[in-house]
């Protein structure tokens, strides 16, 4: 049987030549990558890697104190509000073991605060105080320090780290971009698709960002209770008890609706890409539910307008619905993170949701231009136009709610450069220029969309790839006809005519012809399937050359192969800008955090006390003396000076002099009058301070009649 010919080749990659505007472009955006990368690695090598929003500004007892008897309480202030739970102070004994009632609490209700009652009758020694909470932005915050009742002891306590587990880490950080990421797609791509057009590929960007943002926000709640509790590693993000105190919080209860609200969303998107079909088809729009059969070539059809065109009842349903629960997820953002916290949050809230929004329409809706350029080779005019609309819109609004957001958050202009919220803030405003740069390129090749000098070439293109079909048909039909299979039937017996009656057939006989169509049917199932492949392949064949003719009247339009260029990069600086802001959500504000530093300097809670080492040179002439000025403001204040040998035992001196004296304000040295109480214990009372600011102490020790030294150290008196 002869051969069929072999099939041409309709698959254009490899006849096409590579077009040297292409090649540009594909460099143009390796280099813009290369250099976005370099410059977030440099801006990023210094970051901490974890943001802590909440700071410690103050503690009762202070940090290193040495107490003449045991406090009732230990008390502790923050810059701003945390979430508290059992474990989130603790008090140890210098044996290790928990002195306190196990019960921390806010003081009057003020939510920057934190205290916790301590037992009675406790030993001498030095007690640590180990916290850990979470900021009202959800970020966890822990430390450590120690205070000494009597005089300072060693302690056997081994803290573990406050930070929380590097892998769980890494996977809570990854899962928080990908949850912004897919919240831009999921609104970007339905918003394109029911506003400007719809088709396969939007539809696949929708669902991808839906499927994400899901994805993110349950890896989110799991990994959330190791990721809040130090030492927690990453089996504990499957401890229901953990999950369970998760729930409990502001932040998980924001995750929790967003899995609520992600169901919701599912329903609008399969309304939205359920209810159009293409161009062509002979289910009109609106008259069934039920979605289009996909066009031969990969769906490439394209269709006609927004996904609800000619559905106004449907689309105004579908538009308020989405538009209310894109505004609910957007607020589990806004009420668990930065714009929660601080001052104006009744404004700063809706705020913040409209940033959101405005910033998911933008960036999320250029991906859908983006693969809707690619996949269709005729994308109308009018969609892209009525994109641009909506990205100025958006725009405005995310310069304006932006201002806004920057002057809360910073604060004054020195933050900009000085914190690294700030300088995070300055590149994000360098990559939107960008951004808006490039758009105003997108725009002009939007403007030239369909007029006569554009559309001449993509003409010329379609004409080519008509006469290069028409080879291809005739190719294909040019093959042989199939030749028919000769058919098998027994041969008479010789003689068998001449027989009277027609006999009944012998055993043998059956059997031959039973063999005969065994054998008949066999080839013709050898057929069928021959023809079941070829089939196939002349359906891939037809795939490929739909696919090649939709590449080349898209690249033969150097207006449209513009626009899709401009295009691309818009969404290479977008995936940066949203990386960016991610990282921003993380980072300390910078009022935050100049407040933070100016309480510091100006707030001391509690006694003032340091350790001063001092040598003589003489013989037991080397000790560390721990002096305590309480309460550690200025006016009326009590000195004490507890001196130790290298042993830890009380070091009995001759003598000890201690003077005060306030350098950039010229006061001092104001003297202190000790007095020896016990063996290695002096004190003064009555120490008049005149102000606050960073005192230098002077403290004078002589151990024999020759050896004598003095030694100098600073001390911060609050106001």
């Amino acid at each position: 049987m002869p051969q069929p010919p072999a099939q041409p080749r309709l698959d254009d990659r490899s006849s096409a030549p590579a077009r040297p505007g292409a090649s540009r472009s594909r460099r143009a955006l390796t280099v813009l990558g290369a250099l976005l990368a370099a410059l977030l690695c440099a801006l990023g090598a210094g970051a901490s890697p974890a943001a802590a929003h909440a700071a410690l500004t103050g503690t009762d007892p202070a940090k290193d104190a040495v107490l003449q008897r045991a406090p009732e309480r230990v008390t502790l202030t923050f810059s701003e509000g945390v979430l508290l739970s059992d474990d989130s102070v603790r008090v140890l004994d210098p044996r290790g073991e928990r002195v306190d009632d196990g019960k921390p609490a806010h003081v009057a209700g003020k939510s920057s605060t934190a205290t916790v009652g301590l037992r009675s009758g406790l030993p001498e020694g030095t007690f640590t105080v180990a916290w850990q909470a979470v900021s009202e932005d959800s970020h966890p915050v822990g430390g450590a320090f120690t205070f000494s009742i009597g005089a300072p002891s060693k302690t056997s306590v081994v803290l573990p780290s406050a930070e929380p587990d590097e892998t769980v880490s890494a996977l809570y950080g990854i899962a928080r971009y990908a949850a912004y990421g897919g919240f831009v797609l999921l609104v970007g791509g339905c918003v394109f698709a029911g506003h400007c057009h719809a088709n396969r590929a939007v539809r696949r960007v929708a669902a991808t960002g839906w499927g994400t943002l899901f994805g993110a926000t349950v890896a989110l709640l799991l990994l959330r209770g190791p990721y809040t509790s130090s030492g927690r590693g990453l089996g504990a993000a499957f401890d229901l008890g953990l999950l369970r105190d998760v729930l409990d919080t502001k932040p998980g209860t924001a995750l929790l609706c967003r899995l609520l609200l992600l169901a919701a969303a599912a329903v609008c998107v399969a309304v939205l890409f359920g209810s159009y079909a293409p161009a062509g088809d002979g289910r009109a729009r609106g008259t069934t539910g039920r979605p289009a059969r996909p066009a031969r070539g990969g769906g490439r059809t394209p269709v006609a307008g927004p996904a609800l065109a000619g559905r106004t009842d449907l689309a105004w349903s579908v538009g308020v619905g989405g538009a209310l629960v894109a505004g609910g997820l957007a607020a589990t953002w806004a009420l668990a993170e930065h714009a929660s916290v601080g001052i104006q949050r009744a404004l700063a809230v809706p705020v913040d949701i409209v940033h959101l929004l405005a910033v998911a329409v933008w960036l999320g809706g250029l991906t859908a231009l983006l693969v809707a350029l690619r996949t269709e080779a005729r994308l109308p005019r009018l969609a892209v136009r009525r994109f641009s609309r909506l990205a100025f819109g958006s725009v405005v609004a995310l310069v304006a709610t932006g201002l806004y957001q920057s002057w809360r958050q910073v604060g004054s202009w020195h933050a900009l450069t000085d914190t690294e919220y700030g300088r995070w803030l300055l590149v994000k405003v360098g990559l939107v220029v960008l951004l808006v740069g490039v758009a105003g390129l997108s725009r002009r090749w939007t403007s030239r969309l369909d007029t006569p000098h554009a559309t001449a070439p993509a003409t010329r293109g379609a004409a080519a790839t008509a006469k290069a079909e028409a080879r291809a048909k005739a190719a294909s039909e040019a093959r042989p006809e199939a030749e028919p299979e000769p058919t098998s039937e027994p041969r008479p017996e010789p003689g068998a005519a001449a027989k009277a009656g027609g006999k009944p057939k012998n055993k043998t006989k059956t059997a031959a012809k039973t063999a005969a169509k065994t054998k008949a049917g066999a080839k013709a199932g050898g057929k069928a399937a021959d023809g079941g492949a070829r089939a196939a392949q002349l359906a891939r064949q037809r795939a490929a050359v739909s696919a090649a003719r939709t590449r080349r009247e898209r690249d033969a339009d150097p207006t449209r192969s513009g626009l899709r260029r401009s295009v691309a990069v818009e969404t290479g600086v977008a995936i940066v800008l949203l990386a960016v802001t991610t990282v921003l959500t993380g980072t300390q504000p910078g009022r935050a955090e100049t407040e933070q530093e100016a309480a510091g300097r100006s707030v001391t809670t509690g006694p003032v006390s340091l350790s001063v080492p001092y040598d003589t040179g003489g013989p037991n002439g080397r000790g560390t003396a721990e002096v305590t000025l309480d309460p550690g403001r200025s006016g009326d204040n009590t000195f004490h000076a507890y001196l130790t040998n290298p042993a830890g035992k009380p070091a009995d001196v001759p003598e000890l002099k201690a003077s005060l004296t306030l350098r950039e304000r010229g006061i001092g040295p104001l003297g202190i009058s000790l007095n020896r109480v016990s063996a290695g214990h002096w004190s003064a009372t009555g120490v008049q301070l005149p102000m606050p600011g960073d005192w230098q102490l002077s403290l004078t020790v002589r151990t024999s009649d020759i050896d004598q030294v003095t030694e100098t150290d600073t001390m911060k008196v609050g106001p």
